[in-house]
């Protein structure tokens, strides 16, 4: 069964802690907490809503809410897709930069087809051919990837619009953004009703919690889905990111990109980032997987430590010196080195997003899990509810 009880702070506390303290001291980092140099704009936790923008085919307002914490770090997010619009984090030198991929409006979101910041779901990742099953019954989806659905399918959470409300709690400033996906859309039963919280924490965290009921049995894998950059302003590639996951194993996929229902050891591959490694450094390795995914697009078994969120990666720029520690309740992560960024999409500021010029790592369930009855299961039924958080810690290396 899917859940994850808050037992309590004091436990969240220490588990998140932990997993800030053991890493940084493998690439020389300080604590998120301790940034070098104090950003502009730093001075108390505020959260702003804003106007951004109205959609095309309805006219439908979107709002924009802006999360400041007392360090100045900024985190932006809309109503449309719970999308994640800018991060804005400081380099070793204090100075700001926006480390995630976007647009300037809203009509470069209504556009978009590479889900940059958005919550996807219903069934973030791919299902094999649209199909799955829940106690004998059959369910086809919408297939818009090949012949496999993915990310909730042709208009999944990232292309619909959620009512947002915002909070303040202490120096936490946040904004928590939900949606009722009705029976039947995209071909998924149940009514489930969905919130993402997004929070900024005065020790320089973004935590991402989820939440999901339904009154049905249906399938429920929601990720958020940011494209990282710490250079910042989308500048250069991501391939001297030095990467690290606490993962022993990774699901190998077919040529179609379903896992084959195994899970292999990293020891020995490409795959193997259980110490910092340079993103570039293997990934044109004559490899079958790589192969398949024109580089990493592989879902990696995390070594869970503990009922709360465990640490799961880390992130480190060489050359900004910032870094990003994520940890999760997720049993996976989505590995994904910008492969089909091909210089054709420009962003912000008119930047043209190069080929791997981001990443994302996306905490989540295994793909195809309905179909796969080792990997953990995704149902979510009737009287239950779906948690599930993700702490994103900023940082700075010395």
């Amino acid at each position: 069964m899917r859940l994850w009880s808050i037992v309590s702070l004091l436990a969240l506390s220490l588990a998140v802690a932990a997993c800030r303290s053991s890493d940084p001291a493998k690439d020389g980092g300080t604590q998120a907490g301790q940034p070098a140099g104090q950003p502009a704009g730093a001075g108390h936790a505020s959260v702003a809503r804003v106007g951004f923008g109205a959609l095309p085919d309805s006219g439908g307002a979107i709002e924009q809410f802006i999360l400041t914490n007392a360090h100045g770090i900024e985190v932006r997010a809309i109503t449309y897709g719970a999308i994640i619009t800018s991060v804005r984090t400081p380099d070793r030198a204090g100075q700001l930069g926006d480390i995630v991929f976007g647009y300037d409006s809203l009509s470069g979101y209504v556009k978009d087809a590479a889900y940059f910041g958005a919550l996807v779901g219903r069934y973030a990742n791919r299902i094999a051919h649209g199909r799955f099953t829940i106690d004998g019954q059959a369910f086809t989806l919408a297939t818009n990837d090949g012949p496999n659905a993915l990310h909730g399918g042709r208009r999944g959470f990232n292309k619909v619009v959620w009512t947002g409300e915002q909070f303040t709690h202490g120096d936490t400033v946040g904004v928590t953004l939900r949606y009722l996906s009705k029976d039947g859309e995209e071909g998924y039963p149940g009514n489930a009703r969905v919130a993402v919280t997004y929070s900024l924490t005065p020790a320089d965290e973004l935590l991402v919690d989820l939440e999901a009921t339904s009154d049905k049995a249906t399938i429920v894998n929601l990720s958020q889905h940011s494209y990282w950059n710490l250079h910042g302003g989308g500048q250069g590639t991501i391939l001297d990111h030095l990467l690290t996951l606490d993962a022993s194993g990774y699901t190998p996929v077919d040529s179609t990109l379903i896992p084959t229902g195994t899970v292999t050891p990293v020891a020995g591959t490409p795959f193997d980032f259980r110490t910092p490694t340079a993103i570039g450094a293997r990934i044109d390795a004559p490899d079958a997987q790589l192969r398949f995914g024109r580089g990493y697009d592989h879902n990696f078994v995390l070594d869970r430590k503990g009922a709360g969120p465990s640490h799961a990666a880390r992130l480190a720029d060489p050359v900004s010196g910032r870094t990003l520690d994520i940890a999760t309740t997720e049993p996976g992560i989505q590995f994904y080195s910008g492969n089909f960024l091909d210089g054709t999409v420009r962003g912000k500021s008119g930047q043209v997003y190069a080929h791997r010029g981001a990443l994302a790592l996306e905490t989540q369930h295994y793909p195809d899990s309905p179909n796969r009855p080792s990997f953990p299961s995704t149902i979510l039924r009737p009287g239950d509810t779906l948690r599930s958080r993700t702490v994103f810690s900023f940082g700075v290396m010395r």
